[in-house]
């Protein structure tokens, strides 16, 4: 997620960690990397031009904070001038409290509209919502089939429609059908066309009045950079939306659109798209974007991913395992896979405050996971339990299983062994700072 955005803009907070005192000069140099940084991301000219002139004035205008670096200062000023022009706080849904919620999906065709739509159906489902999905796009007979197809996988119900049916009448319908389906949240996938026409505006209108909807989201793709926040200003303009849905950051983005379009529209963006699976979609949240494009991490949505995909029972069984040094290389694979569902390690590593820049220059192989997932899956449960009864032949039998060269066991073997001893010293520590138990010692047990 703007990858090339956060390239230029670390450079950017390193230059501005050197600044002693903030002078019109230094102030205005750095702010002209970040202005080219911005421009190159396809940011809207008239954002950069208000970015950059709100961050010297503060700059200029601010009183130097005792204890404050000056150059530290200067980030932050600039991590909260990127706060506000990518929303400011996390815009959540507006979700009824009494009778349904509706939600009206909007956009061009070929943003990933129904794909989103079945996506955001799935969150809220695990969020304790009973969702009813249903297609208003009678022009293209696939989009009907499509959502039914979707909307099956993440088991979600998906009203029947069909091409000779008219759209504001299956908003009429899909309403009726809300208390017959047992639902209580309720998503229309609308027809796009390849452009903004008047026909499209004139019946997105009369849906809306026949829906009253809850919320109204454009579903826009962050690939197109600004043609995607032009066509959002049209459809705010002539329709009206509530919020924005970006889709395809995880792909070659510059994140133009990402940090444009709130400033040009007024509407917040509310979820983004991260990867073409129904799951992979997630709440937008200003601060930590922010905070990933100036190389700081993030935290918090780092430890949701572990919460989310990870049994916290198992993971604290593994812990204290590990402090104590009796982990084998069966509870290894079990860890390795534990981190390979919170997706990719890469990914992971760049939410780790200070280890963004590191990576660049590290020799990270995001495959690695996967071979040493495969060299352990091919040894024999004794092994694993005993990996000291590992001789050269079991090597050769397990390289040939995996499809590795024996080297790479050996390596493997090597890496675990002395994670092992690592993990047995600090169990020490923490057994002796709180007695016997070493999660206590981390401030974990009880």
């Amino acid at each position: 997620m703007f990858e090339g955005l956060s390239d230029r803009f670390q450079g950017v907070v390193r230059r501005m960690q050197g600044l002693h005192k903030l002078s019109e000069d230094n102030v205005a140099e750095a702010l002209r990397e970040a202005r080219l940084a911005l421009l190159e991301a396809d940011v809207n000219v008239a954002v950069v031009k208000d970015f950059i002139a709100e961050a010297k004035e503060q700059a200029l205008g601010a009183a130097t904070i005792a204890g404050v670096h000056p150059g530290q200062q200067m980030i932050k000023i600039v991590h909260d001038k990127m706060v506000d022009i990518l929303g400011g706080d996390t815009a959540k849904l507006a979700l009824a409290e009494r009778g349904p919620t509706v939600i009206l999906m909007t956009g061009l065709q070929g943003s990933g509209k129904t794909t989103t739509t079945v996506k955001l159906a799935r969150l809220l489902q695990k969020q304790g919502r009973r969702p009813l999905l249903v297609s208003a796009d009678v022009y293209r007979p696939a989009a009907i089939a499509q959502l039914k197809t979707l909307g099956g996988q993440a088991d979600v119900p998906v009203m029947d429609t069909h091409a000779g049916m008219d759209p504001v009448d299956i908003a009429k319908k899909a309403l009726d059908a809300l208390s017959a389906a047992g639902a209580n949240t309720l998503l229309v996938d609308t027809a796009g066309r390849l452009h903004i026409d008047g026909e499209m505006m004139a019946e997105l209108r009369a849906m809306r009045d026949a829906l009253n909807p809850d919320e109204i989201l454009f579903v826009a793709d962050s690939m197109t950079g600004q043609d995607a926040v032009t066509t959002a200003k049209a459809f705010q303009d002539q329709v009206g939306m509530t919020g924005v849905v970006l889709t395809k950051l995880d792909g070659d983005t510059r994140g133009g659109a990402a940090l444009s379009i709130k400033k040009i529209t007024g509407a917040p963006v509310k979820f983004v798209g991260v990867g073409e699976k129904i799951d992979q979609i997630e709440p937008f949240h200003p601060q930590r974007v922010a905070g990933r494009i100036l190389g700081m991490g993030d935290v918090l949505t780092l430890v949701e991913k572990a919460q989310e995909n990870i049994d916290q029972k198992q993971a604290q069984a593994q812990a204290v395992k590990m402090l104590n040094a009796d982990f084998n290389l069966g509870d290894f694979l079990e860890q390795l896979r534990m981190i390979k569902s919170m997706g990719p390690l890469d990914q992971l590593m760049k939410m780790i405050p200070g280890l963004g820049a590191q990576l660049k220059s590290a020799d990270l192989d995001p495959d690695e996971l996967t071979r040493v997932e495969a060299i352990i899956s091919s040894m024999t449960l004794k092994e694993r339990a005993q990996p000291g009864i590992i001789n050269t032949s079991r090597k050769r039998r397990i390289a040939r299983g995996s499809g590795m060269d024996v080297v790479e066991v050996n390596r493997m073997l090597k890496n675990f062994q002395k994670t092992r001893k690592m993990m047995k010293n600090f169990g020490k520590l923490a057994k002796g700072a709180r007695g016997q138990n070493p999660l206590a010692g981390l401030g974990l047990g009880h």
